[in-house]
């Protein structure tokens, strides 16, 4: 089971590692760096659509409770 505690440190590590969040409804939604996601007590808010700019389109709402697992995603390439 996850907790607030462990998603917050998920998003304070350094190096930053991207992680995608799996939920027990079968939705899954890409955490590509910090800034992207915010902890609350009970869920996660993930910004979705983000621009270039770092502005998101809209923002979901991921209960706590209802997250199965998570997952490493590889960085993006850089050139």
């Amino acid at each position: 089971m996850f907790t607030a505690k462990h998603i917050a440190a998920m998003l304070k590590a350094q190096p930053f590692r991207p992680f995608r969040i799996h939920t027990s409804g079968g939705q899954s939604y890409d955490i590509l760096n910090h800034d992207s996601a915010w902890v609350t007590p009970y869920s996660v808010e993930v910004g979705m659509n983000v621009d270039p700019d770092g502005i998101a389109e809209y923002v979901q709402r991921v209960a706590i409770l209802h997250i199965d697992r998570i997952a490493d995603l590889q960085p993006a390439a850089t050139t």
